[in-house]
């Protein structure tokens, strides 16, 4: 369906990451863009985001580089510390030769992917639901509107109704694990001097806690626990709970007061990526544990992907087989790595503490665990960090 000036047009389901940087990827190419979000504002649930070279790479080819950056954290490692607070596992990053890495606040991250849109021209309505889509590329909504296009993408959650209307989805798994998220500001005495500015993920029996310097002045914290664990996973958080089981982190755990949001861990996989004019990417098509810190940078990726495949593309139906065959082998084995990772949870700490120290000294496993973190995304061959 191209508009009377002979522009493409996509119609969007969802202003997340991946909806937004399809939309901004695709206008920069010359479509005419809409994104529909079902929220009333853009608002982000306060959290910070990992986002490694791979999505580094996106940022700066969509020009969002420059200002999502700006205050952005960059530490000089990534530690994995056992239930004696010992180091079991050291990841350097930002070095020569290092992946890189920073973490921002999501709403960073989402604000400036906004901004990008609109200067490309893309059209967001808020408090406009996706409840569908047909594969002759409309977008249904919950008004009734049936909104026609080249390209329609469900970029709409783990809970897409354009996915599942298309009766695209293999399997959904809950893991049976997940986090309370929050923000809070920093603090001096946190932790030591010298892991301040550091990433650090404490194990402790099946629980675990995340640090994440955000900012200069936020701190990104995750409480990671089972399912089952109904004391650990009750927000507010139990601060003596918590505190019993991670003493050496008493400065930080009496600071959580009442912040937070408790969010399950799942696993989607779908039949197929795509059917006829609708795409699915982001959380819709690929959701997984976050224990990469890749569920973003996969979302930057396939969504300039996708928009780089289809840009100019004769026949949208076999431009999105291209998409799917090209990038799904990567982000499906970023799934499944971080699925993997996920096993360690219910190990006894002496056994994951001597597991992982020999494991961390291991460069193929190393290779593995940091390929996407090293990939040259789709689209971005011209932009290096």
């Amino acid at each position: 369906m191209r508009e009377s000036g002979g522009k493409r047009h996509a119609e969007i389901a969802g202003a997340g990451i991946g909806g937004l940087t399809t939309a901004a990827a695709l206008a920069q190419r010359g479509w005419s863009v809409t994104v529909h979000e079902r929220a009333s504002t853009l608002r982000t649930f306060g959290a910070g985001i990992y986002i490694w070279s791979n999505g580094l790479r996106v940022l700066k080819a969509i020009g969002a580089y420059d200002k999502a950056t700006v205050g952005a954290h960059v530490g000089p490692e990534f530690h994995t510390r056992d239930h004696d607070d010992i180091t079991m596992e050291e990841i350097p990053i930002n070095g020569p030769g290092d992946a890189r890495l920073i973490t921002i606040l999501r709403e960073t991250l989402i604000n400036t992917l906004v901004d990008v849109c609109r200067e490309a021209g893309v059209e967001i309505r808020t408090g406009s639901e996706a409840v569908g889509a047909t594969p002759e590329g409309e977008l249904l909504l919950a008004d009734g509107t049936r909104c026609k296009a080249d390209l329609v993408v469900g970029a709409d959650g783990i809970n897409s109704r354009v996915r599942d209307s298309l009766d695209l989805l293999l399997y959904r798994r809950d893991l049976g694990y997940g986090a309370i998220r929050m923000l809070i500001p920093r603090a001096r005495g946190d932790v030591p001097h010298e892991d301040e500015n550091r990433y650090i993920e404490y194990f402790s029996g099946s629980r675990r806690i995340l640090y994440t310097p955000a900012s200069a002045d936020d701190l990104y914290v995750a409480l990671c626990c089972g399912a089952d664990d109904a004391e650990a996973l009750k927000v507010p958080a139990d601060r003596a709970l918590w505190t019993q089981s991670f003493p050496h982190l008493a400065n930080l755990i009496v600071r959580f007061g009442d912040a937070g949001r408790w969010d399950v861990f799942e696993v989607a996989k779908l039949k197929r990526w795509s059917k006829g004019r609708v795409a699915i990417v982001g959380d819709a098509a690929h959701a997984m544990p976050p224990y990469l810190g890749q569920g973003g940078g996969c979302a930057l990726m396939n969504g300039l992907a996708l928009a780089v495949t289809v840009a100019d593309a004769a026949d949208i139906g076999n431009a999105l087989g291209e998409w799917e065959a090209r990038e799904r082998p990567l982000t499906e084995h970023t799934q499944d790595t971080a699925e993997n990772l996920g096993s360690m949870n219910t190990w006894p700490d002496d056994v994951r503490s001597a597991v992982l120290k020999i494991v961390g000294k291991s460069r193929e496993l190393g290779e593995v665990r940091m390929r996407t973190a090293r990939h040259v995304p789709t689209g971005t061959e011209a932009f290096p960090l």
